[in-house]
């Protein structure tokens, strides 16, 4: 099986026969909502949302069982029916025969091309779909159809969509009653339908969507006619790859003006037919479109029935999608800088698609949740600094006074809902990413005073960290906490984060570590409430207690002395080695602050010295770690040692020797590398246990955890999953990219490389991986990647290349430099380069190792911008903001890194 091919830096590819793997499929959107998945036949489906799909949706399965697809159909002259996607009951029986159609797909940011070649019927056509990038919220395939044989060719083209037009919920629930509020209409240009009204989770209500497919020809030429009801195109005994109207006259085509109620629309256009001499080509524009109204529709879709119209789109579209992507690489390895540049983009696509969506992605109504906010936004502060710290900001909102957060994510930012379903569930590490986002903004941007701002807690009946509810909590008292005088309550940034951190510190089980209660990171460790622990993230709310006590003496330096902090909280500031080792005392303290906290609050201040506090916060996060270091490192048999990452809900430990195998989990390896708990040496022997229970380079390296030999209903659904998928023994895309940071933060640098290199050479092996360029959530255990695209990872990966590979850091506003980079990735002429925004100004960092020397042997000699030496901190070489500032915003700026 062929590989893909990039063309151009840009991450630009080329892939011959897609149609000959299964569960392909490319993401096609725009900003404005409409989310498109397209396969190397055209299939997928086409929406805005859980509730207004215009084409059917469909799940991974759906790919190669659903006949429905956007189709356009060549009845040629003499010869037959030919489809030009290859979604023919003829084409698809000789797929994997000599009389195959050679295809060749080529696809880039927000667009897909497949080229298909018959020569039986001496055509070849080359159907562009994508979304425009403004706020039209179409979908657009450009079909071309080419005379590639030896005599002039005529055919009759009809394109095929199929109009689902309705919610996903009533693919099984009320398919068939849903059609019956179908209203269709024919135009001079295409087929509307009008649903009177909705059936889906949100009641009987009065539609507001309308769909619609059109068709025009070169030179605005419209269609002749159009097929409004599937079963009519179709036929008595006929299906989408058989269609009957394609190949029988007899089937009447419907002309404008023509109405149906109370059938499943469709999108048959019929055109005129037309001879092609040897090498003409035609052009079709098919336009898949949602409107407010008919009239909207119309007018929306207006202008896109103009082929130079479209192709201009086109053209503006690409242009759009590749200035996103503002940071490049050049390294010795070409194809990885390219394959990168698909790992910048997956961010781009979570925030357009949410965590559902895309075929794999089959679950929840949309949207993101608390944990990708504040993951996709380390990929912004990257790619597109301008506008973090307002988004950042607008988060906070959907804190509550006990540390917990709210789960439904609103469509506007810093939107929080309470659950309609009053489910209630707590995720024990939410709390720590949003200071870990915030740490690294206030590193890049240097705007340390964002801690300062004051926001709003997000307020619902959940209370007490989820073991309580507030009964005198009403829907309409709106979701802002308030005061006991019924004022809206605003704290500072770091206050919610103080909250989050310490409420976590007592919240403790047995063992005294942080319980894992709804589930971590992992989502699938979701069955141990009542007596599971995570180990793994005690050791980041550690780390973070540590960092945060570091802010809160820049603050004091820069003549911030004092906070005003919720007077409540002074019970969490207590300081005492007594109640940090009793675990009872601990809970007591927590439930006494939640029950002062769980209507209302005082909403009167307490003084606090920052170096007071700092002090507090670090002999906390000091306990953390010793605490760990003295009861979780473990021996096994064969002499391995790591870290316990969990208990579970029987209390007990989940790493180590066991009668079934040894168990081992990632997770809380890499986080006890992270958090600085592991010395050296630990790190050391982590590494050599990790290499021994958990690498296999022939599925892309570093698994999530060994085989249990055990359903374990104790800890998490994870274990009921089959052993090498998701979250059970899966190289897990997430968690290996985090190993890897771990190490590059630690300078175990060959060692971090081989983690991200491992994965990156699997994946771009298409024969193994079998998915387009990009990072995918997991591998399974036949080496396919599954869930692409809509991945933290991607942040993630993106993270630690630009920041730990190539040394781009920020510190406090200034540019840090501390390259990475092994003698393998340096090219030809001994030079590494990224191009990337910081400080608001384009900068292209340049390494020159000219004397070849490997990590560990060079050390940055000097630093010129533009040309020019740069007056910077030669101990730890980092620009100072002033100079930065100081540059040419409009010009891209050269920084050369001579290393010696």
């Amino acid at each position: 099986m062929a590989g893909y091919e990039f063309l151009d830096d840009k991450g630009t590819f080329r892939l011959s026969n897609p149609d000959l793997t299964s569960y392909l499929y490319f993401p096609i959107a725009n900003e404005s909502g409409v989310m498109s998945s397209v396969t190397p036949t055209l299939g997928g489906d086409c929406k805005m949302g859980q509730n207004t799909f215009l084409l059917a949706p469909v799940s991974s399965e759906d790919l190669h069982n659903n006949k429905s697809s956007r189709n356009f159909w060549c009845n040629v002259k003499g010869k037959g029916i030919w489809s030009a996607t290859g979604r023919s009951a003829k084409q698809e029986a000789v797929l994997f025969s000599k009389e195959k159609e050679d295809t060749v797909l080529e696809a880039g940011m927000m667009w897909h091309k497949i080229k298909r070649v018959s020569k039986e019927y001496g055509i070849t056509s080359e159907i562009t779909s994508f979304v425009p990038y403004t706020k039209d919220t179409v979908e657009l395939m450009i079909v071309t159809l080419k005379n590639s044989g030896a005599e002039p060719v005529t055919f009759t083209p009809t394109a095929a969509i199929p109009i689902y037009g309705r919610s996903a919920d009533n693919i099984r629930d009320h398919r068939h009653v849903t059609s019956l509020l179908h209203r269709v209409e024919v135009t001079k240009e295409g087929v509307i339908l009008n649903p009177t009204l909705t059936f889906d989770e949100r009641g009987h209500q009065k539609n507001s969507v309308v769909y619609g497919v059109f068709g025009a020809a070169m030179e605005g030429e419209k269609p002749i006619g159009f097929y409004p009801v599937a079963e009519d195109f179709i036929g008595e005994g006929g299906n989408f790859e058989n269609p009957k109207a394609v190949q029988d006259d007899d089937i009447p085509y419907m002309t404008e003006g023509f109405k149906i109620d109370g059938y499943e629309a469709f999108g048959g256009i019929r055109f005129t037919e037309n001879t092609l001499a040897v090498n003409e080509e035609a052009a079709y524009v098919i336009i898949l479109g949602f409107g407010t109204s008919k009239e909207n529709l119309e007018e929306t879709v207006k202008p896109f029935l103009s082929i130079n119209f479209c192709k201009k789109a086109l053209e503006e579209t690409m242009a759009y999608w590749r200035k996103k992507l503002n940071i490049t690489y050049k390294t010795g390895k070409k194809d990885f800088d390219s394959w990168m540049q698909w790992v910048n983009f997956q961010p781009i696509l979570r925030r357009i698609y949410g965590c559902s969506f895309l075929p794999h992605h089959d679950y929840g109504k949309g949207g993101r949740g608390w944990r990708d906010l504040w993951q996709d936004c380390l990929a912004l502060l990257l790619m597109n600094p301008s506008g973090v710290q307002e988004m950042l900001f607008d988060n906070f909102a959907g804190v509550r006074v006990d540390g917990s957060n709210a789960t439904i994510i609103g469509t506007k930012q810093g939107e929080f809902i309470a659950d309609r379903n009053n489910i209630t569930r707590v995720w024990m590490d939410h709390g720590m990413w949003p200071f870990l986002t915030t740490y690294l903004y206030i590193m890049q941007s240097g705007d340390i005073n964002l801690l300062l701002k004051e926001n709003t807690y997000f307020k619902d009946p959940q209370a007490v960290r989820g073991e309580e509810k507030d009964d005198l909590w009403k829907p309409a008292d709106g979701n802002l906490l308030r005061t006991s005088l019924g004022e809206e309550y605003r704290g500072s940034l770091l206050e919610h984060m103080l909250i989050q951190h310490l409420t976590a510190f007592y919240d403790v089980g047995e063992h005294n570590h942080i319980r894992l209660r709804g589930a971590d990171w992992n989502d699938a460790l979701d069955m141990a409430k009542d007596r599971g622990e995570s180990v793994a993230f005690t050791f980041m709310y550690g780390a973070n207690l540590e960092q945060m006590a570091e802010l809160l003496l820049t603050l004091d330096v820069l003549g911030t002395h004092k906070l005003l902090l919720l007077k409540e909280i002074a019970l969490l500031l207590s300081d005492n080695p007594e109640l940090y080792d009793s675990p009872v005392k601990k809970q007591e303290l927590l439930f006494d602050y939640c029950r002062k906290c769980k209507h209302t609050v005082s909403g009167d201040k307490l003084q606090v010295s920052c170096k007071e506090l700092a002090d507090n916060l670090k002999n906390k996060a000091a306990w953390i770690k010793n605490h760990i270091r003295k009861t979780e490192w473990i021996t096994d048999k064969d002499g391995y040692s790591w870290f316990n990452s969990y208990y579970d809900n029987n209390g007990r430990a989940v790493e180590g020797d066991n009668a079934k195998g040894v168990r081992m989990m990632l997770t809380g390896q890499v986080f006890a590398i992270m958090s600085h708990t592991a010395d050296e040496e630990q790190v050391k022997d982590i590494m050599s246990a990790a290499d021994a229970y958990l690498y296999d380079e022939s599925i892309g390296g570093y698994k999530l955890n060994t085989d249990f030999h055990e359903l374990k209903t104790d800890l998490g659904r994870m274990f009921g999953f089959a052993y090498g998928s998701k979250e059970n023994g899966a190289v897990f895309s997430h968690m290996a990219v985090m190993y890897a940071n771990a190490l590059y933060q630690r300078n175990f640098v060959p060692e971090g490389y081989k983690v991200i290199n491992s994965l990156y050479r699997h994946l771009c092996d298409f024969s193994k991986s079998r998915i387009y360029p990009g990072i995918p959530e997991y591998v399974g255990d036949n080496g396919r990647g599954l869930y692409h695209y809509l991945t933290g990872s991607a942040s993630w990966l993106l993270l630690t290349v630009l920041n730990e590979m190539f040394g781009i850091k920020g510190e406090l506003g200034g540019l840090k430099l501390e390259p990475k980079l092994l003698l393998e990735q340096f090219d030809k002429d001994k030079q590494a380069s990224v191009e990337f925004i910081f400080a608001d100004r384009k900068l292209k960092v340049a390494y020159h190792n000219k004397n070849s020397k490997e990590y560990g042997a060079y050390q940055i000699g000097s630093i010129a911008i533009d040309g020019n030496q740069s007056d910077c901190d030669k101990n730890h070489w980092v620009i100072n903001r002033n100079i930065l500032d100081n540059l040419d915003s409009n010009n891209l700026h050269l920084i050369t890194v001579e290393l010696l």
